[in-house]
């Protein structure tokens, strides 16, 4: 009998701190979310906060931002990630280094590369220093309102790329190379070796950049308010940017219905998007 209970005594620390941190703060989310509340009372009442969120001038374009600003966002850090890690993976002498200049920005914070571009993308920076010097006028990278959100799209995908990339590596570093030794004595191009070998062992490792890149694209917001605080207008507005002024201002039970909401979207996209995949490599 203790044989049998052992492991089951080893999860309970896990166990509590999982609920701990995250099952009673979720449901506590849920309740505070129908309430007025403060640090010393709340007043329920019911689904206002949610209508009133809805109906905020910001919340349309949040929207809307927000889902542009995912998809391209992980999109990219998917594509261009597997293209650098094959690359990588090809036995190229610069291949460690390249990897180091591709992770880096991933240790820098949010806030300090949304100062440091904000400084270099000013239309007396570094960058339009250059594009005057060549003749070019002036781009107003973070006020242009046609322009704004792409940038803070691109910034964010150099950011988080060396992520895709490392674990793109290491997928395909699991990859046993007797198989493209048995493809090569049959006579295989390299794009056979991807689409009949790579490609269908590294779907795990796809879906696993999937996952956290759209999650991470649906929920940031820190680099955006640091490079344009949501403006020009709405055009880089996003949810967490405004629940994080909602949050700011006081208006604590609106701030967590949004917390709702975007966790709810999240979970909508993300499940499906993993039962997809998963039926996309039983296929294969």
């Amino acid at each position: 009998m203790n044989k049998k209970r052992y492991p089951m005594w080893l999860a309970v620390p896990g166990l509590l701190i999982y609920i701990t941190i995250f099952v009673i703060p979720t449901f506590a989310s849920f309740y505070f979310s129908m309430t007025t509340w403060n640090l010393k009372s709340s007043v329920f009442t019911g689904f206002e906060n949610f209508i009133s969120f809805f109906t905020m001038t910001s919340t349309r374009s949040a929207l809307i931002n927000t889902a542009i600003y995912a998809t391209v966002t992980c999109s990219a850090k998917v594509i261009l990630g597997l293209l650098i890690a094959q690359y990588v993976c090809s036995g190229i002498r610069t291949g460690n280094y390249l990897k180091i200049v591709v992770f880096f920005p991933t240790l820098l914070g949010n806030v300090v590369i949304g100062t440091a571009f904000q400084s270099v993308l000013d239309p007396g920076g570094i960058v339009n220093q250059a594009l005057t010097g060549a003749g070019l006028p002036v781009v107003r990278f973070l006020t242009d309102k046609t322009i704004a959100l792409a940038t803070c799209c691109a910034i964010d995908i150099w950011k988080g790329l060396g992520t895709a990339v490392i674990i793109f590596v290491a997928g395909l570093s699991a990859i046993p190379r007797d198989y493209y030794e048995a493809s090569a004595i049959d006579g295989a191009t390299g794009r056979k070796n991807f689409t009949r070998i790579t490609l269908p062992l590294i779907i795990p490792t796809i879906n696993t950049v999937l996952t956290l890149s759209l999650i991470g694209g649906l929920r940031d917001y820190d680099l955006i308010y640091t490079l344009t605080g949501g403006g020009p207008g709405y055009s880089t507005e996003v949810i967490g940017s405004v629940v994080y002024k909602l949050f700011s201002r006081g208006s604590y039970g609106l701030a967590t219905a949004g917390n709702v909401i975007l966790f709810v979207i999240v979970s909508i996209i993300v499940f499906p998007l993993n039962s997809f995949v998963s039926k996309w490599e039983e296929r294969l």
